[in-house]
C-alpha cells in the first residue's frame, strides 16, 4: 500500500515538473503595431518545441521569428494563425523568439504559446532501469502518458473554446449594429411615409378673383 501510495505521489510529483520546469505556457495580449520578445537558455544538443497560435484578434494571424545566441534565424513564418517548430541546440546561449503584430495599425491580438525545453524528467529518478518494470510501475507509466495527453487536449480545447466565444461575440456586436441601423432607417422611412400621404390629404386654399362688370 505504501509502496502505491508513493508510487502515485512520483506520477503527480513528475506531472507537476513537466508542467512547471520543462517549458514556458503563457498567453498575452499583443497590441498593434507592436512587438514582444521572449528569452530561454537553453543547453546545446537539447531539443526543444515551440508552438504558438493567435486566440482572438483580426484575422488571427502573427509574425513569429526565433533566433539562437548568434542572431541566426531559426524560424521565421509572417503572418500565421498558428503554428509549431521543433529543433534541437546546436549551441549554448539564450535563444530569443519574438511574435510582432506591426503590420496592423488597429487590432489588438491575444496570442498563446508553448516553449517546451527538453525531455520529460523521469518517471522514476532514483529506479534501477536495468530491470524491467513491474506491474504497478508500467501502470504509473500509463498513467503519466494518459495525463500529459489529456493536459494537451484540454489547452486545445481551452484554446478553441476562447477563440469560438471570441468570434461570437464580434458576431453579435456585428447583429446588434446591424439590427440598431435597420431600426433607425424603418423609422425614418415610416415618417417619411406618413409626411408624404398626409401631404395628399391636405385642404389647399384657393384664391378667388372676381371680375368687375
Amino acid at each position: 500500500m505504501r509502496r502505491a501510495v508513493r508510487l502515485l505521489v512520483q506520477v503527480l510529483w513528475a506531472q507537476l515538473l513537466c508542467a512547471w520546469a520543462l517549458g514556458t505556457e503563457l498567453t498575452f495580449e499583443l497590441p498593434d503595431n507592436a512587438k514582444q520578445c521572449f528569452y530561454e537558455d537553453i543547453i546545446i544538443g537539447t531539443k526543444c518545441t515551440l508552438e504558438f497560435q493567435v486566440v482572438t484578434g483580426g484575422h488571427y494571424d502573427v509574425d513569429c521569428r526565433l533566433e539562437d545566441p548568434e542572431g541566426t534565424t531559426l524560424y521565421k513564418e509572417m503572418k500565421k494563425q498558428y503554428d509549431s517548430f521543433t529543433f534541437t541546440a546546436a549551441k549554448n546561449g539564450t535563444y530569443k523568439f519574438c511574435f510582432s503584430n506591426e503590420f496592423s495599425t488597429f487590432t489588438h491580438k491575444t496570442v498563446y504559446f508553448d516553449f517546451q525545453v527538453g525531455d520529460d524528467p523521469p518517471l522514476f529518478p532514483h529506479e534501477n532501469r536495468v530491470t524491467a518494470y513491474t506491474q504497478m510501475e508500467s501502470a504509473c507509466v500509463s498513467i503519466h502518458e494518459a495525463l500529459k495527453s489529456i493536459i494537451d487536449y484540454q489547452t486545445h480545447f481551452r484554446l478553441r473554446e476562447a477563440q469560438g466565444r471570441s468570434r461570437a461575440e464580434d458576431l453579435n456586436t456585428r447583429v446588434a449594429f446591424w439590427s440598431i441601423g435597420e431600426a433607425f432607417i424603418l423609422l425614418v422611412v415610416s415618417i417619411s411615409q406618413v409626411v408624404l400621404l398626409r401631404s395628399f390629404f391636405s385642404d389647399r386654399k384657393t384664391t378667388t378673383t372676381r371680375v368687375g362688370s
